[in-house]
């Protein structure tokens, strides 16, 4: 299995080479650090409140290698699962809650479960009926943090396609990927790879508020874990553009509906498309627009979302 998912991580890394052209458009139960933040990493346990009771957790363990449906079928994980998903209106083709979405992409999986060095449980839902739906739930059986994730393509309007992470233990009003645990972002990757999702999609998180907030991409495509740097003439700075467009796009969209989970309606509004303009001005006679164009809109992601600017760390991989 520790070789699936170093191949997995490794065809990550090769995807990158294969992306679409750039689109328009803390409490006392918070968790504590039991590992040194890898490279890259802006992790923060702090964000995570009411972790799973780690106790509750070890029965976990004889399911490894078990079909994902044994382990869903479990009355004792149903209750587990209920603690960290969020029981919010979810849109996925209609209006339903968002466990009753997961259970459609999960019905029947027989992807075994996977248990990596005996502490990060994946399990993962083969495909959903309908509109590419497919999902997955992760947890740390030592420190109890326990997350989710569900990518379709939406039809309603907004932006598509879309992974929604989330999870009960988190409430924060913005989020980076790196500020989740590196351990998770390396599963992450694993299952972005075999579900065909692409290394640059629009991400939100549904916290414990019942909110949808921005998953900014605050990764820097250009820089390896390793801290190698690549040109940044190709398709590395493709998809550092390409990453805050989506971004821009979806904290435009999150602001109009108010951060609702189930918004069904969505165009961009009067001041993004000034916004725009004045972007496509700014940049549009610099000898080198890209740079100029991804610096603006990262601007105009932090105004929108409140989210303090941070430097784009290396690529966790």
């Amino acid at each position: 299995m520790q070789v699936l998912r170093a191949l997995a991580i490794q065809l990550f890394a090769l995807n990158l080479s294969a992306v679409a052209p750039i689109q328009q458009a803390t409490t006392s139960s918070a968790i504590q650090p039991t590992e040194p933040p890898s490279l890259g990493s802006n992790y923060d346990p702090g964000i995570f409140q009411a972790p799973l009771l780690p106790a509750d957790l070890t029965y976990l363990q004889q399911f490894a290698g078990a079909p994902a449906k044994d382990l869903l079928r479990d009355k004792q994980f149903k209750k587990l699962m209920k603690l960290f998903v969020p029981g919010c209106i979810f849109h996925y083709g209609r209006d339903m809650s968002l466990p009753d979405a997961l259970s459609m992409a999960f019905d029947g999986s027989r992807i075994p479960v996977e248990l990596r060095d005996n502490r990060y449980l994946l399990v993962v839902g083969q495909q959903g009926p309908y509109l590419q739906g497919r999902g997955f739930l992760w947890i740390d059986l030592q420190t109890g943090i326990a997350l989710g994730g569900f990518y379709f393509a939406p039809t309603n309007g907004e932006p598509t396609p879309a992974l929604n992470l989330f999870s009960k233990q988190i409430k924060e009003d913005t989020l980076g990927l790196s500020q989740l645990p590196p351990a998770f972002v390396d599963d992450f990757i694993q299952w972005s790879t075999s579900a065909r999702v692409g290394p640059v999609v629009t991400g939100y998180f549904i916290t414990g508020n019942n909110k949808k907030i921005l998953v900014e991409h605050d990764e820097d495509f250009c820089v390896s874990a390793d801290g190698t740097v690549a040109p940044r003439n190709g398709v590395c700075e493709q998809l550092n553009a390409q990453a805050a467009d989506l971004d821009v796009t979806a904290a435009d969209y999150l602001d109009q509906v108010h951060h609702a989970t189930n918004a069904t309606a969505w165009m961009l509004s009067p001041s993004q498309v000034a916004w725009l303009a004045v972007r496509e001005r700014t940049c549009g006679g610099v000898l080198d627009p890209l740079p100029c164009r991804i610096n603006i809109t990262r601007q105009r992601i932090h105004v929108l979302t409140g989210r303090p600017p941070i430097r784009p760390h290396p690529v966790h991989r």
